[in-house]
């Protein structure tokens, strides 16, 4: 798609289109630099998720509610990673949409899909985690793999909806110029989206995992007592323990997720702040380079996950019965 001219011609996405919008002029080695950079990422992020889905299906003892909660999460981050980052890729190097007006509109409900659905994944985490570590008495009865997976299903259909409904109420747009895919919408509708699919669930998470980590520091500071004092601990201690662990592992998820989320938030809702074209991309890119982040949380802190690698990775094991 690249070509070189020389340095005072202008270059256009289509030069046979009076109207095109006008192309970035890179070097060849600038181009080569940056489509292998944005190829080991996508291809990153869809192998670590795989490696995640893989891991929590093929292996019954991580069948889970909350492993199916990851397990989402995980599907949709390797989509981001397998749709997203390369159509986002080529738009951000080439700094021309190539795919026509349909596929812009149908890329941008994809992926406020795929984004809406990460979020809407976190919130369940942490309800999971609010009834496992507060609650855990009735977690065996309220949280289980029907319903987790039947709430799943409902969060995964009404985002759809939602970001359906969001296009579909948005004007047609004539765009400056050909080669450009920039779905605009009213200022009052912004601030409803940012309020439902941002503040909202955001103000769920952290409204819960304060109280999961007030619990869980109670938890563990009982479960030190009785370690000191030589008593013996219960299964039900033991289980606290691992609980509380959980919730922090998956806290740190939370947190990076909203480190990555709040900038862009912040620029959407500062339309006249002046700030360069890279800056811009980068917040931007930082959703994408989220759902390559979060496998490797898993890694560091879940064993179950490195020791599933070692059996995936492992042709022969992986296929024993046992």
């Amino acid at each position: 798609m690249a070509y070189e001219t020389e340095d005072h011609e202008t270059q256009y996405c289509f030069p046979d289109i009076n109207s095109s919008c006008i192309k970035t002029k890179r070097s060849t080695h600038e181009y080569n630099i940056m489509y292998v950079f944005f190829s080991l990422l996508s291809v990153w992020t869809v192998f670590l998720n795989l490696l995640v889905i893989i891991s929590i299906s093929h292996f019954k003892k991580l069948h889970t509610p909350t492993n199916m909660l990851i397990l989402s999460l995980a599907v949709s981050d390797l989509l981001i990673g397998l749709i997203g980052m390369p159509l986002e890729a080529i738009r951000f190097i080439e700094t021309c949409w190539y795919f026509g007006e349909t596929i812009c509109r149908l890329f941008s409900i994809i992926m406020g899909l795929l984004l809406n659905t990460s979020l809407g994944n976190l919130v369940l985490i942490a309800v999971d985690r609010y009834v496992a570590v507060c609650h855990p008495l009735l977690y065996p009865q309220k949280i289980t793999m029907t319903r987790t997976i039947i709430i799943i299903c409902v969060s995964w259909f009404c985002s759809s909806a939602y970001n359906i409904s969001i296009y579909i109420t948005t004007s047609q747009r004539k765009y400056t110029c050909y080669g450009e895919c920039t779905i605009i919408i009213t200022f009052a509708l912004k601030i409803t989206d940012m309020i439902l699919s941002f503040m909202f669930p955001c103000t769920v998470i952290i409204t819960l995992y304060l109280r999961i980590f007030y619990v869980a520091h109670q938890q563990v500071k009982v479960i030190n007592s009785l370690m000191r004092s030589g008593k013996h601990l219960t299964e039900g201690s033991v289980r606290k323990k691992s609980e509380s662990k959980a919730a922090l592992t998956l806290g740190i998820i939370v947190t990076v997720y909203l480190f990555c989320w709040i900038p862009l938030f912040i620029l959407s809702l500062t339309p006249n702040t002046r700030i360069t074209a890279a800056t811009a991309y980068f917040i931007s890119w930082m959703l994408y380079i989220n759902s390559a982040l979060n496998p490797l949380i898993y890694a560091i802190f879940y064993p179950w996950f490195r020791t599933s690698v070692k059996h995936i990775l492992n042709i022969s094991k992986i296929f024993k019965p046992a």
